[in-house]
This record gives C-alpha cells, sequence and structure tokens, in this order.
C-alpha cells in the first residue's frame, strides 16, 4: 500500500478564472480525481491545505468517507491567510511525514523561494507539482484602462491594457515564473505539470502517468 499527499493551495488568488472555472475549481477536481484513484488502489489519503501558511492537516487514512471528508473540505474551507508560501508547507509536510509517499503540490505556484525544502523532500518522497493558471495569467487583453486587484495582498492598480509593451511584460512575467518553477522541480529531482483551466486535465494526467510506468 502506498500513502498518498496532496498539498493544496487554498490561497486567494486560486479564485480567479475567466474562462470555464476558476483555478480552484480545477485544483478540487484534480484533487478529487487523485483521491478515488488512490482509494481505488486501496492506498491511503492526507492532505495539507495551505496559503500563506498550513490552514489545516487531515493525516493519511484509507476509505470512501475518508475522501468525502477532504472534497468536503475542499469545497468549504476559507482560507485565514491570502498569500502563499510553498517553503513552509513543504516543511511541515516533511516533519509531519516520514513514510516515504507520492507526494502532489497542486497549486498555481505565486510562490519563490522553496528551491532548499523541495529538494529535501524529493530526496524522500516521489514529488510531483501540478502547476494551475488560467489562460489570462498569461494573456492579458487589450481592454483599456482597468483596474486590477491583487487577490493575494488586495492590492490595486490601474493597467492601461491597450499598451501593447504592458501586455507583452505580462506575458514574459509568467514565463520567467513558469521557467523559476520548473527550474526548481528539475534541479530538486522532481517532476512538474502544467494544466490551464481551459484544458483537458484528465488527458493531461493520463499522458503524464503513461510516460511514468
Amino acid at each position: 500500500e502506498l500513502t498518498v499527499m496532496l498539498l493544496v493551495d487554498v490561497s486567494e488568488s486560486s479564485l480567479f478564472g475567466t474562462v470555464t472555472q476558476r483555478k480552484k475549481d480545477l485544483i478540487t477536481e484534480l484533487c478529487a480525481v487523485l483521491a478515488f484513484s488512490a482509494i481505488t488502489n486501496n492506498d491511503k489519503v492526507g492532505v495539507i491545505f495551505f496559503s500563506e501558511g498550513v490552514e489545516k492537516y487531515i493525516p493519511p487514512k484509507k476509505g470512501k468517507s475518508h475522501i468525502l471528508r477532504i472534497i468536503r473540505e475542499m469545497l468549504t474551507l476559507e482560507p485565514k491567510k491570502g498569500g502563499t508560501d510553498i517553503r513552509e508547507t513543504l516543511r511541515f509536510f516533511n516533519n509531519a511525514n516520514k513514510k516515504r509517499s507520492i507526494v502532489f503540490l497542486v497549486s498555481d505556484f505565486l510562490s519563490s523561494g522553496y528551491e532548499d525544502a523541495l529538494t529535501i523532500v524529493s530526496r524522500r518522497h516521489d514529488m510531483i507539482g501540478i502547476h494551475v493558471f488560467d489562460p489570462r495569467d498569461k494573456d492579458l487583453p487589450a481592454a483599456g484602462m482597468i483596474r486590477m486587484q491583487d487577490a493575494e495582498t488586495g492590492r490595486e492598480q490601474w493597467v492601461d491594457t491597450s499598451d501593447k509593451t504592458v501586455r507583452t511584460y505580462y506575458t514574459e512575467s509568467f514565463l520567467a515564473h513558469q521557467t523559476y518553477c520548473r527550474n526548481a522541480f528539475l534541479k530538486s529531482g522532481a517532476e512538474l505539470i502544467s494544466i490551464a483551466t481551459n484544458e483537458d486535465y484528465v488527458r493531461i494526467l493520463q499522458g503524464f502517468f503513461e510516460k511514468r510506468i
């Protein structure tokens, strides 16, 4: 039997969504699929919900009622903090779980400085990151002057989206951060998948797991 740990980002930025669903909705669906797959294999499943710190820890257990409790928490948990701290979450997980586990870190990864913690976890566990993003995280439409709010800090500012330089900078910032995440996972020996809210996540997950067999 295996232990599957889900490290689930519930920070304010996960509430963003412009296509068919919010990032939070995709994160919830992904984690539900992973959790049900685990109990089908008679594996234990545990969860750490995190934002700027650990919001809730549910130790690994088996059984359908346990999975339904996890899903209920995913749907109803209100984060106490707004930001995202992956480093502290990985440290907490490493201290709480000594048994080798398959770890899924599901987040939009709006965090940095977690490379060392990721490397430590990856040495002991099978670590897989799932980077969830909305197409508008990457591409800003030319919609004139719009007021934008940082979901995690609450800070607001007016942005001239008709300015091509602004849109280019926005896209380049996203791609630079995505590269940072990829490099962090690559160096630590972990794996990373990127899934947009308008993509078929089942197909992407199937393709990923088929390559691992």
